[in-house]
């Protein structure tokens, strides 16, 4: 690109490299439509409880094999700015909803499509981005319109947990995990409201996923360094320390003459009447476990057992943090603040001792009670790839419930929300007079792209499911949608999120525009 021309052919000021490639008019809608099309045709497969899982080789040798979206997405190495811009898509529904991803991105893919189409035949961007808001608003109110509310202690909130499950790993062909999942999220709430990181989640590497428990308490990892530790303690107090019980080192490095054995006896003997303090400390508080996220001394670890004590150092803080949490105590900094006042309680702990794929393994389960306000789900089967995938089904459906606990508010799932939005967005484009009316068209065709490929996943016709579930729609059966099997039937048991909904179309409809703003793509790599 250069600025002016001195009449001998060559450009006076060169503003970018030669190698620089420029893409103006329609050219640039047809690399932004290509690259989102082939990002939608690439998650499409996965969508819906017939969906089908991506196996992902990565560069160091690793596998995976998942159909979530996010985690797919996660995974790719995406170079296409347009590509790019789905991605963080996709990072913006996970992160706001913990669901939905495949579905906001397959129908932001399809929006572009339609404005490729579009803009080919003259349509003017800014009136497509116009149509498009417009019929954003009308699928908004309808989505509103349509919208359950959720009652204390609803049934409904088992389907929101399965339906986000289907089609994955977690789904086990019953409601097994959508009750411990309900049953967590119902543990942990308070008048506060609800925080779905209030319940952890831990592998058990054994057993298989039926074995999966719901632990009023906390499961974590423990290396133990005495064997004659207490294996199981019933209701006791705990100390939480985040200061080692050892010696304390001095800050500058310092030599002393010992000319005398007694001299070094001296050292020695202060050394172990500083330590014995340290315990007597611990003692004099009356815990009867005690848990620090420093290094605990041998000498101690061992006076310490010889007291009764359970004893457990070097864990991680944010274990330690949960522990004084769920038990109710506080955090001591250092010794001298340990006293009777900042102790917790729990109402037990055993050390379960299982063999893993690095040899025996040790996890500490202590139990709080429920209103400790921290529970986790003890995921069961091995320690693969596996497990890895059934925890993010898990996970999914914990977010999705505990978001439909928040807001309150519930749709129907299986396209039946989208085919209705979408015949709403029709008649309201019959009142438009302008340009904007083929926009707004087109929005209702991206809308019925999710039912069709719910129906084509299934392996059933997707153009005959289509034309059936819009008829229903027609005839006043609102809740009309696609099943697991691609049958059109009025959806009883598929529940989601409203706000789910709302945000996938949403954030779809402002990265579509945005891409659509675009009017000339510089390339310094030429291409």
């Amino acid at each position: 690109m250069a600025s002016g021309n001195d009449g001998s052919g060559r450009a006076p000021v060169s503003i970018v490299r030669p190698t620089t490639s420029v893409t103006s008019g329609v050219g640039v809608t047809q690399k932004l439509v290509t690259a989102a099309v082939a990002f939608g045709d690439l998650m499409q497969g996965t969508f819906g409880p017939q969906g089908l899982d991506k196996m992902l080789y990565k560069t160091n040798g690793e596998t995976a094999v998942t159909n979530d979206g996010a985690k797919i997405v996660a995974e790719l190495l995406v170079k296409h700015p347009a590509a790019k811009a789905f991605v963080q898509l996709a990072d913006a529904q996970e992160q706001a909803c913990g669901d939905g991803v495949t579905g906001c991105l397959l129908f932001a893919s399809e929006l572009m499509r339609e404005a490729g189409r579009l803009l080919e035949r003259g349509l003017h961007p800014l009136v497509c981005i116009q149509g498009y808001q417009t019929a954003l608003e009308v699928a908004t109110d309808y989505l509103d319109s349509q919208s359950d509310t959720l009652a204390k202690n609803d049934e409904r909130l088992l389907s929101i947990a399965q339906t986000s499950m289907t089609g994955t790993s977690a789904d086990t062909g019953d409601t097994s995990l959508a009750h411990l999942i309900v049953e967590a999220l119902e543990t942990v709430a308070s008048n506060d409201g609800i925080d779905h990181e209030d319940v952890r989640m831990a592998k058990r590497i054994q057993g298989n996923l039926y074995d999966t428990r719901l632990v009023d308490g906390l499961v974590l990892d423990a290396a133990l360094t005495l064997d004659r530790l207490p294996r199981s303690l019933n209701a006791g107090t705990v100390l939480t320390l985040t200061c080692p019980l050892d010696q304390e080192e001095t800050v500058r490095d310092t030599e002393i003459e010992v000319e005398k054995a007694d001299q070094w006896m001296a050292f020695i003997q202060a050394k172990e009447t500083l330590l014995q303090q340290k315990v007597e400390a611990v003692l004099a508080t009356g815990a009867t476990a005690v848990f620090s996220a420093e290094n605990i001394e041998p000498s101690v670890f061992h006076a310490l057992t010889d007291a009764g004590c359970f004893v457990l150092g070097g864990l991680e803080r944010h274990g330690i943090e949960d522990i004084a949490r769920a038990s109710g105590a506080t955090m001591c900094d250092h010794l001298d603040d340990a006293n009777q006042s900042v102790l917790g309680r729990f109402s037990s702990l055993e050390i379960e001792t299982g063999e893993g794929l690095d040899g025996r393994r040790e996890r500490l389960c202590m139990r709080f009670g429920k209103q400790a306000g921290l529970v986790t789900l003890d995921v069961g089967g091995g320690d693969g790839v596996a497990v890895e995938e059934t925890i993010r089904g898990l996970y999914d459906a914990l977010r999705s419930t505990s978001l439909a606990m928040k807001t309150g508010t519930i749709v129907r799932g299986g396209g039946s929300v989208h085919m209705g939005a979408s015949l709403a967005v029709k008649e309201a484009a019959e009142g438009q007079a302008g340009r904007e009316r083929l926009a707004m068209e087109a929005f209702a065709r991206a809308l019925e792209h999710i039912p069709s490929t719910l129906a084509q996943n299934a392996g059933v016709d997707r153009l005959d499911t289509l034309l059936a579930l819009r008829a229903a729609h027609r005839q006043g059966d609102a809740n009309a949608g696609v099943d697991a099997k691609g049958k059109v039937v009025a959806i009883q048991s598929t529940w989601l999120p409203a706000a789910t909904l709302h945000h996938a179309l949403e954030s779809a409809i402002e990265t579509t525009c945005g891409l659509l703003r675009v009017d000339q793509v510089i390339s310094a790599r030429g291409d």
